[in-house]
């Protein structure tokens, strides 16, 4: 992303923000995997959409104030150590900084503490302006939880109140640069599926496959998925978010792939499935085929104006009236039988997009997965078929359409591939 995107993204939030507040957004820091072994860092998504800076910011925060309508902001980052470069790398430099995100005033973070309370001591400022995300109780709290508590105490007069809504309206439509990124990320994940296809074969390992789809990334310079990914096969597919790579497909098996890439920040999120030796059987075929007609369905229909609840509720009417047709659910009560999760979120800055859609209708710009799930465990077959659509002004665009989603494309891909095994 272009600087200018991000000191855009700042703008509108500093103008959305009361007179008389200081905003602060925390970039976090990794939590403890074990002993004194950490998790890689993973900066803050809404940090990342303001800042530019991806995940080199460890601990960083971004304090801005509002007063007289006049916007000050200033990035808190870490200093230069090198002893502490020799164990965790090269840190960020201020003039780094500045090019990245467009940020002019950049300190270090043991000056935060004074800068803080500077302003608020000032009698400028009556509120605290937070990136307060929801806390599910078995979360560990995220540093704006704590900060939030400590000013409390410290300060009780200062208001305190929530960025997050704002953060998530404004995340909601996707700029071009946005849709650019999430174009590219589909061509890495096109590669990635497409070798994994070629690679199916009776005996392939799951955790084979994962090793091809990682490799197409890295030989293409991108080193993280968007996700962990889900590659199963066999009963391993009843496991909505299975991610062990253990098993072993089987011939009459079929394989699911619930992948995504990473480019330039944003993630993407595609679903595939196909049989291990390439040709549906009758079973195989007759599921597949309710997935595949309503996922067409609804990219036939999906435009603006329409209400985003819509959009799962058509899913799953329309995939249970071809069930019903099947013999497989005798009522629309007893769609949970065989369709077990949502039918769409949104995509972006997370894989599960932070943004505001409650009560609202689409409008162009909007980036989310058409996921069809089927899991009929009476006759053991489990999949989806996910694609990434885009809104556009007359109708919509399904993103992930290259990659092989027909029965017909599907065969057609297994009839000509080269099986290579790592």
């Amino acid at each position: 992303m272009q600087r200018d995107f991000h000191i855009g993204n700042r703008k509108t939030l500093y103008d959305a923000l009361p007179e008389g507040s200081i905003a602060l957004i925390f970039a976090g820091s990794p939590p403890r995997f074990t002993a004194d072994v950490y998790y890689p860092f993973y900066a803050n998504r809404n940090f990342v959409y303001l800042t530019g800076l991806l995940d080199t910011c460890r601990g960083f925060i971004l304090m801005a104030s509002k007063y007289n309508n006049d916007v000050q902001e200033s990035i808190f980052i870490l200093p230069p150590d090198a002893r502490a470069e020799r164990w965790d790398g090269v840190r960020l430099k201020p003039e780094e900084v500045t090019q990245l995100g467009g940020i002019e005033n950049v300190r270090y973070l043991a000056d935060f503490e004074t800068a803080f309370h500077r302003l608020v001591n000032s009698g400028r400022y009556n509120r605290l302006a937070l990136d307060l995300q929801l806390n599910r109780g078995s979360d560990d709290p995220e540093p704006s939880h704590k900060f939030a508590q400590e000013v409390q105490q410290r300060y009780p007069d200062l208001q305190i109140s929530n960025l997050h809504l704002q953060l998530r309206r404004q995340r909601t439509i996707k700029q071009p640069c946005e849709i650019a990124a999430l174009k590219q990320a589909m061509e890495l994940t096109k590669a990635g599926i497409m070798a994994m296809m070629a690679a199916t074969t009776a005996g392939v390992y799951e955790y084979q496959l994962k090793a091809i789809f990682d490799h197409a990334l890295t030989s293409r310079g991108v080193l993280k998925t968007a996700f962990t990914p889900i590659i199963a096969a066999g009963a391993n597919t009843f496991c909505i978010h299975y991610d062990t790579f253990q098993g072993q497909a089987q011939d009459g098996d079929m394989v699911l792939v619930d992948v995504g890439a990473c480019w330039d920040g944003l993630y993407n999120d595609v679903s595939r499935a196909w049989p291990v030796n390439g040709v549906f059987n009758a079973r195989q075929r007759a599921l597949y085929e309710c997935a595949y007609k309503t996922s067409e369905y609804m990219f036939s229909i999906i435009k603006p104006g329409m209400a985003m609840a819509d959009v799962d509720l058509t899913i799953r009417k329309y995939c249970f009236e071809l069930l019903q047709e099947l013999g497989l659910v005798d009522s629309y009560e007893n769609v949970g039988k065989l369709i077990w999760h949502g039918g769409s979120h949104h995509i972006g800055y997370d894989v599960h997009d932070q943004v505001d859609v409650l009560g609202k209708v689409l409008e162009p710009g909007m980036a989310f997965c058409v996921d069809i799930g089927i899991y009929c465990e009476e006759w053991g077959i489990g999949f989806r078929l996910e694609d990434n659509c885009l809104v556009t002004a007359e109708g919509c665009e399904n993103l992930s359409a290259g990659i092989p989603r027909s029965i017909e494309q599907i065969e057609a891909a297994f009839s000509s591939k080269v099986v290579k095994l790592l």
